[in-house]
């Protein structure tokens, strides 16, 4: 089965191309600036070969059309038509409490992911626009909506609510959902397979650090809690947002600098975080670079962003009570050698035992970073959301398959 998986923003759709059945990625690329100047696409094949074209895109279904004629032309393509595609997986942000699972796209399905656009008013939309065009340019081929927050909606409500009056949770559905959940899920159970390890019977917390950062808590199999919340904005300190916050204090900080709403969310989203409070950059390597050159606001940086994840780690160990595994992932998380030696400070009391060796150096592989006799196994396993979007999808349309028979 060959199975497109789409993941489509708001000017860019990222793209792989899965054969299942040989378990390979026979293309994956990007489209960039839909809609705006310098539109353009990159695509690499299996075999190396890549291209960049540039031109007008004016929207996602544009963009699609694009991408589907890379992936059939005879200079840099690998499929001789597009009969050859038998379904497309497509990354959806938020599924509310409708979704706690991948579901096959239908006319139902879709006007319940348009009840959830005020929950992800930036990131559904263009979800749905890619949706929307594959049904256009392939309308018999299935395609199935893998959510980020589904993982996650296996937390009790004693862990996902806020103590808000319950009528404003019934009426606008306020409450924790979690995000980066497909990748929380694929990290998990693929360390577990790494150490051989039961992951039913398992403690783990996954520590997704990127731009954007969640840490989840994963017990037996399911989410117990997880630091993102309505919006990805609450929990740990990422690249350009809070994190958790006094309300009070952000309440205050819009009467006295007179913000608009609108401005007051440019503000936790795009101007906080690593970057707010080093002045320096969101990207970690150029914080850790001016920290080595002894800056004061980015030593901050890192000190307040490696204490918030130990935070949340010892918080979810004493919820679970206690922890088998300890896993990093995502582009700070894979790479960053220094973020993980500081994170796991100061857990001898869990049992842990960090390498140092094991640890230095080591960039986007599946390495075990903790010494032999440590209770507590910590690791890097690069995560890989497309893999699962496509998995999922398989599976869905096999069942459609055998129901149709």
């Amino acid at each position: 089965m060959k199975i497109i998986v789409l993941n489509c923003g708001s000017s860019s759709i990222k793209y792989q191309l899965f054969d299942m059945a040989r378990k390979e990625v026979m293309a994956r690329g990007i489209v960039e600036k839909i809609g705006l100047h310098g539109s353009f696409i990159k695509n690499e094949r299996f075999d190396g070969d890549k291209v960049r074209l540039e031109g007008e895109i004016l929207d996602h279904q544009q963009g699609i059309e694009y991408v589907l004629g890379i992936l059939v032309s005879e200079k840099h393509g690998c499929l001789k038509g597009f009969d050859e595609i038998d379904a497309v997986g497509h990354r959806v942000v938020h599924g509310a409490e409708t979704f706690n699972s991948s579901v096959l796209i239908t006319p139902e399905v879709i006007q319940k992911m348009k009840e959830c656009i005020d929950l992800a008013p930036l990131h559904n939309p263009p979800n749905l626009k890619g949706i929307a065009a594959m049904q256009e340019l392939l309308p018999n081929v299935p395609q199935v909506g893998v959510f980020d927050t589904a993982f996650h909606q296996s937390m009790p409500a004693y862990a996902y609510m806020y103590a808000i009056p319950y009528s404003l949770y019934k009426k606008y559905s306020i409450r924790r959902y979690g995000f980066h959940g497909t990748s929380h899920r694929y990290v998990s159970k693929r360390a577990c397979e790494i150490l051989g390890t039961d992951y039913h019977s398992s403690k783990i917390i996954t520590c997704h650090l990127g731009n954007g950062a969640s840490v989840a808590a994963v017990k037996n199999g399911k989410v117990v809690d997880t630091s993102m919340g309505l919006t990805p904005v609450e929990g740990l300190i990422m690249g350009t947002r809070c994190g958790d916050m006094d309300l009070g204090a952000f309440i205050h900080i819009m009467k006295k600098e007179e913000l608009s709403i609108s401005t007051a969310n440019a503000l936790i989203n795009k101007h906080s975080g690593v970057l707010g409070v080093s002045g320096v950059s969101s990207d970690m390597r150029e914080v850790e670079k001016a920290a080595e050159e002894k800056d004061e606001r980015a030593l901050l940086a890192l000190e307040m962003y490696h204490y918030r994840i130990r935070k949340y780690i010892g918080a979810y160990a004493a919820s679970m009570g206690g922890v088998d595994i300890i896993v990093f992932t995502g582009g700070v998380g894979e790479n960053g050698d220094i973020t993980r030696a500081e994170v796991c400070r100061d857990f001898e009391y869990l049992g842990l035992v960090f390498d140092e060796d094991k640890n230095r150096g080591v960039r986007g592989k599946e390495q075990l970073i903790s010494a032999p006799e440590s209770k507590v196994k910590v690791l890097i396993v690069p995560t890989n959301e497309e893999l699962v979007i496509a998995q999922d999808t398989e599976e869905i349309v096999q069942q459609l398959k055998i129901m149709n028979k």
